[in-house]
C-alpha cells in the first residue's frame, strides 16, 4: 500500500507537465472529509491516506504519497440537492435567507452565485420550498464551505498573529444597479 501524508490544494505550484502525468482517484464528499481513509488510484495502486486531523480534500487537490508521486483528486458526483431561487417569485435575498438558515443548523453547505447545495436531507428540502424556493436532486461533486475557522487555519493565521487595519473596504472596480424590485408570493411553482 502506497502512503499518502501531504495534499497540495489544487495542485498549486506543480508544473503541467507534472500534473498531465500524475494519476488520479475519484472521492465522494464523505470520504475527502476524513484524515484516515483507503483508496485506490487511476492505475489500482491501494493508497493508505494519512493527514493531519481535521484536513479536508478538495476535488482538484493533489496528493503527494512517500515515494513522490502525484494523485489529483476528483470530486465524484453524488446525491446533492440544489437549491435556486424562484425566479418568478422570489429574489436571490431568498438564497441568502436559507444559507443563514441552514448555517445555524450546521450543515454542510457549498455556497454558488446562483444556487446553494447540501446533501439530501427530506426535512431540509420541505423547510426550503416552504420559503418558497426551488429544490431539486440532482448529481454533482459537493464541496461544501470549511468555515471560517478552517479557512484561517489552511492560510497558516489567525488574526491574532498580525495587525490588520480593521478598514475592510474595498473599491472593486464595478457598479451594482440596486434599483430593482421583486414580488414574493406563496403560489411560486416549485416543480421546474
Amino acid at each position: 500500500m502506497l502512503t499518502v501524508n501531504k495534499v497540495i490544494p489544487q495542485g498549486h505550484g506543480l508544473a503541467a507537465v507534472l500534473l498531465k502525468r500524475a494519476t488520479s482517484v475519484v472521492l465522494d464528499w464523505d470520504t475527502r472529509q476524513k484524515s484516515r481513509f483507503d483508496a485506490e488510484d487511476s492505475t489500482q495502486r491501494p493508497l493508505g491516506v494519512f493527514l493531519a486531523r481535521g484536513q479536508v480534500v478538495r476535488g482538484g487537490d493533489v496528493l503527494v504519497a512517500e515515494d513522490g508521486s502525484l494523485i489529483k483528486v476528483i470530486a465524484t458526483p453524488q446525491p446533492v440537492l440544489v437549491v435556486r431561487a424562484c425566479a418568478e417569485h422570489g429574489s436571490a435575498f431568498d438564497l441568502l435567507r436559507a444559507a443563514y438558515h441552514l448555517g445555524n443548523r450546521h450543515v454542510p453547505l457549498e455556497l454558488q452565485p446562483d444556487r446553494l447545495q447540501l446533501e439530501p436531507d427530506h426535512v431540509l428540502a420541505d423547510m426550503l420550498r416552504q420559503m418558497h424556493l426551488i429544490v431539486t436532486e440532482e448529481l454533482a461533486p459537493f464541496e461544501p464551505e470549511s468555515g471560517a475557522y478552517a479557512a484561517q487555519a489552511a492560510h497558516g493565521h489567525a488574526h491574532g498573529d498580525h495587525a490588520h487595519d480593521h478598514d475592510h473596504a474595498h473599491d472593486h472596480g464595478h457598479e451594482h444597479d440596486h434599483g430593482h424590485g421583486h414580488m414574493h408570493g406563496p403560489d411560486c411553482d416549485h416543480d421546474h
